[in-house]
Parts: C-alpha cells; sequence; structure tokens
C-alpha cells in the first residue's frame, strides 16, 4: 500500500520550520565567542593584542597607562605616547608582565614605587625621555630584570640606590645623556652586567672615573666602540680615551671608604664622644675635688693665735719696776 505523500516527504516550509530551532542552538556558541583574538576580555580597551600576551599600546596618544592590565599580558607596548609621569603602582595587575617600552613618551617623573609588583619583568626601555633624576628604589622590586635602557634622556647622576641590586641585569644603556662620571658603588650591584653602553656623555677626566675605568679594564670592547668613550680633561680641553687609564693613572687619588667602614664611622663617631665627654666630665670632678681637699688641709695645719681684748690685758701681772707696781705698794 503505497504510503501517504505527507509521510514521505514533508512540505518545505515544514521542515524549514523544524530544522530553525537546531541551526538557532548551533550558531549560538559562535555567537558567545568574541570574533577578536584569544583572551580578548584581558586587553585593554585601547589597545590592540595579539596571541601570546601581547598588548600593542603604541602610538594611541595616551596619557596614562591604560586600566583593565591582566596577569594574561607579557608584553606591553607603550611607546610613542604621551605618558609623561607614572604614578605609585602604575602597572597593578599585570604581575606577570615580561616587557615594557615606554620608549619616547616625554617621560619626566617615576615615583619610587611605579614598578610595584613587576616581578616578571625582564626587559625595560625607558630611553628617549625626558628624565633627569630617578629616586632611589625605582628598579629595586625588578629582580628579574635583565635589559634596562635609560638613553637619550637627560641624567646627570645616577645613585646607586636608584637601580640598587639588580642580580640578572647583563645590559644596560646610559648612552647620550648628561653624565659626567658614574657613583663608585653603581656597578658594584651588578654583578652579571657584561653589556654597558656609555657613548654621547660628557665624561670628566679625574678620580671620580676610576670605578668605570676599572670595570671597562676587565670587560675589553671592540675598538670601535671603545675609541668612542672619551673623557674630557678639565682645563686643558683634550679628549682622551677612557681606556687608556691604568690604575697607576689613579695613585694620587684618595680610595672612598667602603659602606661598612662608613657605618663603623657613623656608629663609633657618636659613642665616642660621649666617652670622651664623661672622661673630661670625671678628671674635672677629680681636680676640683683635690684643690678642694688640699686646701682644708693647708686652713688646718696653720696656728690659731689667741685674740687680744681689756680683759686679758688687765689680768697680766705688772712689772715690779714699773710706776704703776710702785704705786700700787
Amino acid at each position: 500500500m503505497p504510503s501517504p505523500s505527507f509521510l514521505s516527504r514533508p512540505p518545505l516550509p515544514l521542515l524549514l520550520l523544524l530544522l530553525s530551532p537546531w541551526s538557532v542552538l548551533a550558531q549560538a556558541p559562535a555567537a558567545a565567542t568574541p570574533t577578536g583574538t584569544p583572551g580578548a576580555s584581558d586587553c585593554p580597551q585601547a589597545c590592540g593584542c595579539a596571541p601570546g600576551g601581547q598588548a600593542n599600546c603604541s602610538e594611541r596618544a595616551l596619557s596614562a597607562v591604560p586600566a583593565g592590565l591582566s596577569r594574561r599580558v607579557r608584553a606591553l607596548l607603550l611607546d610613542h605616547n604621551h605618558v609623561r609621569a607614572l604614578p605609585p603602582g602604575a602597572f597593578v595587575g599585570a604581575g606577570a608582565l615580561q616587557r615594557l617600552d615606554l620608549r619616547e613618551n616625554g617621560l619626566r617623573w617615576v615615583h619610587a614605587r611605579a614598578f610595584w609588583g613587576l616581578g616578571a619583568l625582564q626587559q625595560l626601555d625607558l630611553s628617549a625621555n625626558q628624565l633627569e633624576v630617578l629616586a632611589p628604589g625605582t628598579f629595586t622590586s625588578l629582580r628579574a630584570l635583565r635589559a634596562l635602557s635609560l638613553a637619550n634622556n637627560r641624567l646627570a647622576l645616577l645613585e646607586p640606590a636608584a637601580l640598587g641590586a639588580l642580580p640578572l641585569l647583563h645590559a644596560l644603556s646610559l648612552q647620550d645623556n648628561e653624565l659626567s662620571a658614574l657613583a663608585p658603588n653603581l656597578l658594584a650591584g651588578l654583578p652579571a652586567l657584561n653589556a654597558l653602553r656609555l657613548r654621547g656623555n660628557p665624561w670628566a677626566c679625574g678620580c671620580s672615573l676610576r670605578p668605570l675605568c676599572a670595570w671597562l679594564r676587565g670587560h675589553p670592547r671592540p675598538a670601535p666602540e671603545a675609541e668612542t668613550l672619551l673623557c674630557l680633561s678639565p682645563g686643558r680641553l683634550t679628549l682622551s680615551p677612557l681606556t687608556a687609564f691604568s690604575d697607576a693613572t689613579f695613585s694620587h687619588c684618595v680610595q672612598p671608604l667602603a659602606p661598612r667602614d662608613l657605618a663603623v664611622v657613623y656608629a663609633l663617631g657618636p659613642v665616642s664622644f660621649l666617652i670622651s665627654l664623661a672622661v673630661c666630665m670625671a678628671l674635672g670632678f677629680v681636680v676640683t675635688a683635690c684643690r678642694a681637699r688640699r686646701r682644708s688641709c693647708t686652713a688646718a695645719s696653720r696656728p690659731r693665735r689667741a685674740p687680744l681684748n681689756s680683759g686679758a690685758a688687765r689680768t697680766l701681772p705688772a712689772d715690779p719696776g714699773s710706776p704703776t707696781a710702785a704705786a700700787q705698794i
């Protein structure tokens, strides 16, 4: 018996009606997934993110670090913007950040706690800005830092306290600044340093260059690069290569005190002053007591004189040959 036609071949509108809910359900997961890159919800709104955790915020006319940073961001490109200052905790939330590029922002001020929380940061580029001074402790928290660029700024002084102890730092760029010397203990806190860029600074030939020249002798450079490191002799207006100064050249210079020696001096200075003051006071007391005792002994050894009065004069016996005795007889 032949089957009805409506069972063997359903009408086309009915077939579309039956299949439409399944098509909507099949498209629902695709609609829930964002059309951007993976992890786009963790990407700052003003930036473009790529797979691997790179947030590209270059040339976006940003005046501050964008909000919404997360631990998924591994590299943050903020170069060629208008970030003039970095406040405390400027990169909060980006604890897994490994690379930070802040070139050409006109950056003038960095708070000492601006980089706090970036313990995994390995590369930091602050070149081509307007930094004149760095606060103590600026880079102290960056214990994993391996490359730091401060090139093309306005730094005239770089204190050891600003860098702190960076045990893994192997590349430091200081070229094209206004440095005339490096602090004696600056390089001592960088045991892994093997690449130091110094050209383009007004180095002054003098005793202050002794630590830097000693470091350069221990880390030979290629000939073309070494020849560009020159210093100006005061009063002579002559340029001399830094690599030409041996340790004997600085024999007339006074060695600066080590931090341990300074600590001993500062600790013993007040103590020795108090001890000397106590000794002087004790000696003064002893001298005063001896003088008082000597005066009392001298006064006790002198004979006492009997007082002369009218009654004593009357009791004296009269001389027998005197007129007074004759009258009494």
